[in-house]
């Protein structure tokens, strides 16, 4: 377990040092000068030049990548290049509304979807199965902003029950803090409950079709022993791989219902900064967003090893 787990911490590191030069270079390549658009149309060709020497565009690219690289691995992500305000200042600022819709959406989304998925397999051909069938395509089909404006129009300007746009934060109380997280909760979690109760459901078809399923049901286990202590576990590795997969295609989903639904977090940072051409904040966001996604997938990683021994050899 020792060895598997050091072959996949040093798989890691590996993959985080080649996405911190594909950040790199993907930015620095990028049609556009930076300088140009921060100075902005009325500067000189000394203004531009001024700002390139102070931003060290001149140097050449792996000497701005050594500088940008010694300085990330210290924790220093440079500030933003408009407002000069550090960028670990800035993301303090936006974590908390990203990361509540987050959390939010991943505990509705993995618990309406297993749960779905055990029901529609456990009764399959029936009504409930079907109907799953059709919201699964249906769910994952349908962009996030359109589900977004129309829970808006049934829940918001038809029924005043929810808040159109905005966020309280947590420490003006919970009740304003969850009724403004429940609409873009609800969006954000459409397209990951279907995604999670369709492979579920199949991964519990193909464990209720074998041999040992029928004799479990042949010596009077229970419906609940069934489908949670027998079919559920042996399930578990597809259910974990897409559950992780859902996380990690969060990201892009997130700065649509933020921008939707006005929530001040990472992903509205993340717009605006790729607007002004914003380097630091950009690089240090996918940055963050890249570790994220690794750590996410070393996890499920290790998480296989307790549901299925045999993959840590």
């Amino acid at each position: 377990m020792g060895m598997y787990i050091l072959r996949r911490l040093v798989s890691t590191i590996a993959v985080m040092a080649m996405v911190g030069i594909f950040i790199f270079l993907l930015l620095r390549l990028a049609p556009g000068d930076p300088a140009a658009v921060i100075a902005g149309p009325t500067a000189t060709e000394q203004m531009v030049a001024n700002i390139r020497e102070s931003l060290g565009l001149n140097e050449p690219l792996p000497v701005q990548f050594a500088h940008w690289a010694s300085h990330v691995l210290r924790g220093d992500f440079g500030a933003s290049v408009f407002t000069g305000v550090p960028v670990l200042q800035l993301l303090s600022q936006r974590l908390e509304p990203t990361i509540s819709l987050s959390i939010l959406t991943m505990i509705v989304s993995v618990t309406v979807g297993v749960s779905f998925g055990v029901l529609a397999a456990w009764r399959s051909g029936g009504i409930f199965d079907r109907s799953l069938t059709a919201f699964s395509a249906l769910g994952f089909s349908v962009p996030v902003f359109v589900i977004g404006y129309f829970l808006i129009y049934c829940l918001a300007i038809r029924t005043h029950w929810l808040p159109v746009q905005g966020y309280k934060p947590l420490e003006g109380g919970l009740a304003p803090w969850f009724v403004h997280l429940i609409l873009p909760t609800l969006t954000l979690s459409v397209p990951y409950i279907a995604f999670i109760a369709r492979i579920t459901r199949a991964s519990m078809l193909e464990v209720l079709s074998e041999d040992y399923m029928r004799t479990a049901a042949a010596k009077g286990a229970s419906s609940y022993a069934m489908l949670f202590h027998h079919a559920l576990k042996n399930a578990g590795v597809p259910i974990l791989t897409v559950i992780g997969i859902s996380f990690a295609y969060m990201i892009g989903g997130v700065v649509l219902t933020e921008t939707v639904f006005n929530v001040p977090g990472i992903g509205r940072l993340v717009v605006d900064a790729i607007k002004n051409r914003d380097y630091p904040i950009i690089q240090s966001v996918l940055i963050l967003i890249s570790g994220l996604y690794v750590l996410i997938n070393l996890l499920v990683d290790l998480a296989y090893t307790l549901i299925d021994p045999r993959i840590r050899y």
